[in-house]
């Protein structure tokens, strides 16, 4: 499940439920075409009752999305509970959604309320929706179409008013085709779908999130607000980012501890990133020997570091020993300076 914060996915500013949507300013980073298409979609469902059923990739922001939802509805005073289904399963899980009474099974010491009861008169966010087992999914049907659920180890039903949200990283048509996921679960939860685009689909908004990120740890660690330059900011362009959103959180974090200065530089970057840009930009190259791949690697790597060969053989994984061996072996001048 996403359980990043509103600060690791790109918000900002707040909303409140007495403001029309329209008014609303989005807390989603981004202005791209493709995640304009997202921030539409949101503004059409978030004042309705449907249950909306949120596709991407992980770390693309699902959650987010499901966050503004809830922000832009009527609920919007009322809570937001979260659910992990990936996390728990069986009695234990049945147990979180629907509560249980005292003494229903080892270890009830208490009552307890459970996801859906306690996201009465607000909205519940199933992630991973997709990961929930057959019988899990007949339970949760049935909570659905009469909106009461029984609590574990209870004889009586409680009402409850919730709003639905669900996402899934994979392909719930195919899940029901192989018998893994219920069709009439299926059709229930389907009425309005919003696809979240991977980062690497929406690149106009790389920059945009990464400055966001940056003044969100200025603000964390009390510092004032680093740049990128722009020999890292093209490295962040060209990157696929296969861990979307919260990858670019997560590599400006470092970015941000690991700089002694007010900018972020292409060596403050953690070394996956540099590394595909040195193997990127060998993919369209001829074929060489295995001496002329040695020597543009270094050469690539000494001028990624600016020279400096303890950089540029850590970039290289040698010993910088080797690496001034090879500089000699290739007669490599200095041309990087």
């Amino acid at each position: 499940m996403e359980r990043f914060s509103d600060e690791s996915i790109g918000v900002s500013g707040g909303t409140t439920s007495q403001q029309p949507a329209s008014a609303l300013k989005s807390k989603l980073v981004g202005q791209s075409p493709t995640f304009s298409g997202v921030l539409e979609s949101i503004s059409t469902v978030a004042p309705r009752r449907s249950p909306v059923v949120i596709l991407g990739e992980t770390g693309a922001g699902k959650e987010m999305v499901a966050r503004e939802i809830h922000a832009r509805s009527q609920r919007a005073s009322k809570v937001f509970i979260p659910v992990d289904c990936t996390s728990l399963s069986g009695q234990i899980f049945e147990s979180q959604l629907f509560g249980h009474v005292k003494g229903s099974f080892t270890g009830a010491i208490r009552d307890s309320l459970g996801f859906f009861r306690a996201a009465d008169g607000g909205t519940i966010f199933l992630d991973e929706i997709g990961e929930l087992d057959l019988e899990l999914q007949a339970k949760l049907l049935r909570v659905l179409q009469e909106s009461r659920v029984i609590p574990v180890g209870a004889t009586e039903s409680c009402p409850i008013d919730i709003r639905l949200l669900c996402a899934t990283n994979r392909d719930l048509k195919q899940l029901v085709r192989e018998g893994k996921f219920r069709s009439d679960l299926y059709f229930r939860i389907n009425v309005f779908k919003i696809e979240v685009p991977p980062l690497r689909e929406r690149r106009d908004d790389i920059l945009a999130l990464a400055s966001h990120f940056l003044k969100k740890q200025a603000t964390l660690y009390g510092e004032p607000v680093k740049r990128l330059l722009p020999e890292a900011a093209k490295l962040l362009l060209e990157y696929d980012w296969p861990g979307n959103v919260r990858e670019l959180a997560n590599v400006i974090e470092y970015a941000h501890i690991i700089s002694s200065d007010l900018v972020i530089d292409a060596k403050s970057l953690p070394e996956d990133i540099i590394n595909r840009d040195i193997l990127l930009a060998l993919e369209d190259e001829e074929f060489m020997s295995f001496d002329q791949l040695q020597e543009k690697l270094v050469i690539r790597a000494l001028k990624k570091t600016r020279g400096r060969k303890m950089a540029a053989a850590r970039l290289l994984k040698i010993d910088h020993r080797r690496l001034d061996h090879l500089v000699q072996q290739f007669d490599i001048a200095p041309t990087w300076k």
